[in-house]
């Protein structure tokens, strides 16, 4: 390849290749989940454009440096930093959505989310120069070089993906229905207490007749660090509503060690509350490293 002819053959199958590959591995992380979000076409169009332009900057980045065109690096860097503002831009959007939502997500599991959407589009950029920088080394054969490329970006997507690949609550408890008993003003699951304001006699009927509760069991003690975290569990609650819906009321405690959910769904189906809990993420504001758990269960301390 000439070193001072960006527009060679060459370096458009470069570009060509590395672009599609960035923005195959943004497309890839895309998708509506059970988290429902993003749950709209405008939604998804917002974050493939974006991804697309990251694959893009990725893609030239080899080129740029090959022909020593640091203006245009030093447009790459300014332009990468703009990525910073989709954490921004989610954040906001859902902040916004809070007050329209059956329970809030609260600001943790808004703070996860936006992160979440701004690492994405680095996997776009990161797959595009890698496949770049791939074909730039070998120089051989145009249908090796694609060949090359587009194994190391497969690759490096999936180091990525596993890297990045957050826990859920079913890795660290389990979930079980709970018996809803209603006494006086108090409302109990498995006889234990959960609230004292269900004294209305239009919330004893709703409980009685079409409540339901679950009962979060952590695997280990010191697991209770993650789960009675209040950010985890309104995550946890926002999630169960969403999937089920909400009536009128819903109450969540911790007792025993255990983190209690009670309310009155839409849909009375505990499978789908189940399921719901046991795949909602853990925040990354709350986890711990398992070694830094079993030192909080023994006892110990750093010396």
């Amino acid at each position: 390849m000439e070193s001072n002819d960006i527009l060679s053959a060459q370096y458009l199958v470069m570009i060509v290749t590395a672009s599609v590959a960035g923005l195959l591995a943004r497309a890839l992380t895309i998708k509506q989940d059970y988290r429902q979000y993003p749950s709209h076409p405008n939604g998804y169009l917002i974050h493939f454009v974006t991804g697309a332009l990251a694959a893009a900057l990725g893609a030239f980045i080899v080129p740029t440096l090959m022909t020593k065109n640091f203006v245009a690096v030093t447009f790459l860097s300014l332009a990468i930093q703009q990525f910073r503002e989709v954490r921004k831009t989610e954040r906001d959007s859902l902040k916004d959505l809070e007050g329209s939502e059956y329970t809030t997500r609260g600001d943790s599991y808004i703070d996860g989310i936006a992160k979440t959407f701004e690492a994405r589009n680095y996997f776009a950029l990161l797959v595009a120069f890698a496949v770049s920088l791939t074909m730039q080394i070998l120089q051989l054969p145009d249908w090796i070089e694609i060949a090359a490329g587009l194994l190391v970006g497969l690759l490096l997507f999936v180091l990525l993906r596993r890297f990045t690949r957050g826990k859920s609550v079913e890795d660290i408890a389990n979930i079980t229905q709970g018996s809803i008993e209603i006494k006086g003003s108090e409302l109990y699951v498995d006889g234990m207490l959960v609230t004292n304001a269900a004294g209305e006699e239009e919330a004893k009927q709703f409980f009685t007749e079409e409540g339901i509760a679950a009962v979060i069991h952590p695997h280990k003690p010191q697991l209770r660090i993650v789960l009675e975290h209040f950010g985890q569990r309104q995550a946890m609650l926002f999630e169960v509503t969403r999937a089920i819906g909400k009536k009128r009321y819903c109450f969540q405690n911790l007792m025993e060690g255990k983190v209690i959910i009670a309310l009155v769904p839409i849909i009375h189906n505990f499978e789908l509350m189940r399921e719901t809990l046991l795949n909602t993420p853990l925040l990354e504001t709350v986890k711990k490293t398992h070694r830094l758990l079993d030192a909080n269960a023994t006892g110990e301390t750093n010396k």
